[in-house]
């Protein structure tokens, strides 16, 4: 019960007798620390006992070094110890002999200039770091060391000689700041100056020269930070070229001016920069040039931002490949957004000079939409007809219509020539098309001209001229019957219809059929309507016709059901006659059997299954049964692919068909049960 309510409760709060304070612990870790062994304090009674002490210690010494005369702790010790002793001759020698066995070693001169130094000898100390910057002038550490000593001792004139001296060596940017510093610290700005040109000849790294301009905005004038930074760019240009120039540079300028509220300067100082610099190089000017405009410009100035960004992306873009039709497409909007004619036409003219390299249609696909585009451009934003007119006319110069062409662009031609009024020449441009390569659209669209003009003589030549050119295209003789009929000339129709039907080619002859049987039902010529059924099963005994028969007999109209209802009444569905639906039964009774003398299953169940939907419809349960009797069943059923694989697949099963198997199954057993009684009677005898 208690583990279900939880721990058990502390009954006994009181303190325990014993008690441990912090302080308890404190004393008791420090009492139990280790004390340190201490080294013991030698004493000496008389000089004598001392000169002994000494002797014997510098023959230990010696004894190490001539053990080990590489190792530097040994000269180290040897040297701190003769120090301690207040022999510095002795271990001024003691250094000197270390420095014979390792003279390029920094740590033994500092260690041997700090012991001068720390002893006050200050001329020596001088001396050796002379001697150590011109034994190792790469050292930094010994410059450094060398100029503090200088300038601790307040020889200023002598601390500049020491920095003349270390650059003339070429030091890291540390040293040449370190120089700057010290002339700033004693007021000479004209020598800062010349160390700054000393400097940035040698380093002519960007922050170089910004440190520069950093200096002569905070000592100088405006003028002179804007000859800085112009120098700067100039000797960086005839350096490396125009392209390589840090792009912080041009930041920091435009930024000064902005600071000096030179909005304009600092705007051209921007441009310049995204003109000749690379859009890879010149990211972060572009985002500073937009804050800029942001904040000191207007509307007009940040879309200038915007565009001049987009125009750079696309330059380098058409630059690494000038034939990527999708770039100029985008290149091109983009300066019909900017407004300028003369960069837009710049901008198409660079773009169609880009002709593809083969004569291969694929390379030109995209190529004749800059024409399109720029001839468009010219005539809705240009006003400039001639021109336009005159760059339809270059494309079709450049296209080569022998072997190839494009419809669209002859039809876009035309249609210019007809926003112009210039029907004449639309025809003309039309028709020279369908001389040079003639094609199904230019065929067509001609003809939709023709058309609208209500010109219909045109259209029945452009007609026979299309059929002549593609007798297969079915389209074209439906088009143009159906035009012979809106005309009312249905003679000229049917003759349209038969020469189209007796084309050996056609790319959709059931279409044609189905156009020529609609009109004759339309137009209420019944005979020839079952005429053209019949011809139709002769060539493509298919159940769709079949079918298609059939409803024709059922919907023929009887005389005196022809009269019209009243106007706005719906009129009731109309009852099939007998005779009708006699006449649909015959042909689906001639269907079936077509179907079944060929053994075509699947066409027959598909018959059947349109036969059955009729009876439904129109006729009695005894006509639906009777059909019904007919529909097949399915089973499935295996057939082998090869000698491992089998198919299953679908069978249909016929009543009929079934039917005649059963009785032959049982006439073979008759036959087969009389031979064996047969047989068995000839052994009796």
């Amino acid at each position: 019960m208690e583990s279900a309510r939880g721990p058990p409760r502390v009954k006994n709060k009181a303190p325990a007798p014993v008690q441990i304070s912090a302080e308890q612990l404190l004393r008791e870790a420090v009492d139990r620390q280790e004390t340190a062994i201490q080294k013991p304090v030698q004493r000496f009674a008389d000089l004598e006992e001392l000169k002994e002490y000494q002797g014997r210690k510098r023959r230990e010494f010696e004894d190490y070094i001539r053990r080990n005369r590489v190792r530097l702790a040994n000269w180290f010790q040897y040297a701190q110890w003769e120090l301690e002793q207040k022999e510095f001759a002795r271990a001024r020698s003691v250094f000197e002999r270390a420095l014979d066995v390792h003279p390029n070693n920094t740590q033994l001169w500092v260690r041997y200039i700090e012991a001068e130094i720390k002893n006050r000898n200050i001329n020596h100390a001088r001396n050796l770091l002379d001697r150590a910057v011109t034994r190792l002038p790469r050292v930094s550490k010994l410059w450094y060391k060398y100029l503090w000593v200088m300038e601790m001792l307040g020889d200023i004139p002598g601390t500049r000689q020491v920095f003349d001296r270390w650059m003339k060596w070429h030091p890291d940017e540390d040293a040449w700041n370190a120089y700057i510093k010290l002339e700033k610290r004693y007021g000479e700005y004209d020598r800062a100056r010349q160390i700054f040109r000393a400097f940035t000849a040698v380093h002519p790294e960007p922050r170089t020269w910004l440190k520069w301009a950093k200096f002569e905005e905070e000592f100088g004038t405006s003028d002179m930070v804007r000859d800085v930074f112009q120098t700067a760019i100039q000797t960086i240009a005839e350096t490396v070229g125009d392209d390589e120039v840090d792009e912080r540079l041009f930041i920091a300028f435009a930024r000064f001016e902005a600071r000096q509220k030179e909005y304009e300067r600092a705007r051209a100082i921007y441009k310049f920069g995204l003109d000749n610099l690379p859009r890879s190089r010149s990211m972060a000017l572009h985002s500073h040039y937009t804050t800029f405009e942001k904040q000191f410009g207007d509307k007009e100035g940040v879309e200038d931002v915007v565009l001049t960004k987009r125009r750079r992306l696309y330059e380098e873009q058409v630059k690494e490949n000038p034939r990527n039709y999708d770039v100029w497409f985008d290149f091109a909007r983009l300066e019909e957004m900017g407004g300028d004619p003369d960069r837009v036409r710049e901008v198409y003219e660079r773009a169609i000079a880009q002709v593809p390299p083969t004569q291969e249609k694929r390379h030109w696909r995209r190529y004749i939409f800059l024409f399109l585009f720029y001839a468009i451009w010219e005539e809705q934003e240009a006003k400039d007809i001639e021109r336009a007119r005159q760059i339809y006319d270059t494309c079709l110069g450049l296209i080569p219509h022998k072997k190839f062409t494009f419809a669209k662009v002859w039809i876009a031609k035309a249609h210019f020539e007809i926003r112009q009024g210039q029907l004449t020449a639309a025809r003309k441009a039309l028709g020279r098309a369908i001389g040079m390569s003639p094609k199904d659209k230019l065929f067509k669209e001609y003809i939709s001209l023709e058309q609208r003009l209500y010109d219909f003589e045109r259209c029945r030549t452009l007609y026979e001229k299309h059929a002549l050119y593609n007798p297969a295209n079915c389209q074209t003789w439906i088009k143009w019957a159906e035009l012979e009929r809106g005309l009312d000339d249905l003679d000229r129709t049917r003759a349209i219809f038969e020469l189209a039907i007796s084309q050996p080619i056609l790319d959709m002859p059931e279409v044609v059929w189905k156009a020529y049987i609609d009109f004759e039902e339309e137009e209420g010529e019944y005979d020839r309507t079952r005429e053209l059924y019949e011809r139709l099963l002769q060539k493509a005994d298919h159940p769709k016709v079949w079918i298609s028969y059939a409803q024709f007999e059922i919907n023929i109209p009887e005389a005196e059901e022809e009269e019209g209802q009243q106007e706005g009444e719906e009129a009731e569905e109309r009852p099939v006659s007998e005779e009708a639906k006699a006449r649909a039964r015959k042909i689906f009774e001639r269907a079936h059997q077509s179907m079944k003398d060929r053994e075509l299953k699947a066409e027959r169940v598909s018959l059947l299954s349109a036969w059955h939907e009729f009876e439904k419809m129109h006729g009695s349960l005894e006509d639906i049964k009777k059909i019904e009797s007919q529909l097949p069943r399915k089973t499935k059923k295996k057939r082998k692919l090869d000698d491992n694989t089998w198919e299953e697949y679908i069978d249909y099963i016929f009543p009929a068909d079934d039917q005649q198997a059963k009785n032959l199954s049982n006439l073979l057993a008759m036959a087969n049960a009389w031979k064996q009684t047969g047989g068995r009677i000839i052994g009796g005898d």
